[in-house]
């Protein structure tokens, strides 16, 4: 059994709750139109069209109210209408396993779930099987992600997966050509995942699964933290000390209206491009600048 938490919002602002759900700690999210009809994920290019909303936070039957109404308030600032309700565990998984489709992502990246065959024209595949670790690609953070990846292939490189879910950015850098991938997450089902992913992928050698604290000290080639901007603004100095200088940093799980405020995070370190945009959510991307007695760092 499961706990349901389900938000009511104007299509505008659905990015915002379901952000404030993530951040409360739900293992799943889910959109919903007046009819019911389940969007698990909305699909690449689209976006919820309904005028009103149905945010849907998936819990453990176990976690306590009291909080996560409070964590959503907090990153609101307000609670929108609101209700709990159960689910049974079949009912879950058997209407998620239906919603998840293989997915191309850029020119010859395709993420496939382990119980479908990919399409013949799939050229470069990560089969996937999240269990309970987000990440399944649909979502446009790791959509943007996938999709930069794919078209910045990390040949050789040495890559860090800050928050990794699901394992599904690690999988893919690999899959790409890294060399070595650390892939970070303090949930330890997230880390079963995507050691579990990395084992199907044949990818187990070049992914390594740590917690925060077992992440050594190190510098790397290219930093992805697909998380929240709460988060990715406190995690500016760790994250930015990871980058050797010239290396690449890519971000996601900002909404729009966060960019400004996540960039400033990261100007002492890194100059950063204009974001790439999907669905009220934003990719930011830059380099770890060379120390330089001349002129300070900042966005470019």
């Amino acid at each position: 059994m499961w706990l349901e938490l389900h938000l009511e919002a104007e299509a505008a602002s659905a990015p915002a709750v379901e952000a404030a759900l993530e951040e409360a700690g739900a293992l799943a999210v889910t959109l919903r139109d007046a009819g019911e009809a389940a969007v698990l994920e909305p699909g690449p290019g689209e976006t919820p069209l309904w005028p009103l909303v149905r945010v849907t936070g998936l819990f453990p039957a176990d976690r306590d109210p009291a909080p996560v109404l409070a964590a959503v308030r907090r990153h609101l600032g307000h609670l929108p209408p609101h209700r709990w309700g159960q689910l049974p565990e079949r009912d879950w998984v058997r209407a998620w396993m239906e919603g998840f489709e293989p997915l191309r992502c850029g020119r010859r990246l395709w993420i496939c779930p382990t119980w479908r065959e990919p399409p013949p024209e799939a050229e470069m595949v990560v089969h996937l099987d999240p269990g309970l670790a987000f990440g399944t690609g649909t979502h446009p953070t790791t959509f943007l992600c996938l999709a930069w990846l794919d078209e910045h292939p990390p040949e050789d490189l040495e890559v860090v997966d800050y928050g990794c879910g699901s394992g599904i950015l690690a999988l893919a850098a690999a899959r790409l050509g890294a060399r070595r991938v650390l892939a970070v997450d303090h949930d330890p089902q997230a880390l079963e995942a995507t050691a579990a992913n990395a084992r199907a992928n044949g990818l187990e050698g070049r992914i390594l699964p740590l917690s925060p604290g077992e992440l050594p000290a190190t510098s790397c080639d290219l930093v992805l933290a697909n998380i929240l901007a709460g988060p990715l603004r406190a995690l500016a100095p760790r994250l930015a000390g990871l980058l050797r200088p010239g290396a690449r940093l890519v971000l996601s799980g900002i909404l729009e209206e966060q960019v400004h405020a996540v960039a400033e995070a990261y100007r002492p370190w890194c100059r950063l491009a204009p974001p790439r945009l999907r669905q009220g959510w934003a990719l930011l991307e830059g380099r770890r600048a060379h120390p330089s007695p001349r002129r300070g760092l900042g966005l470019a």
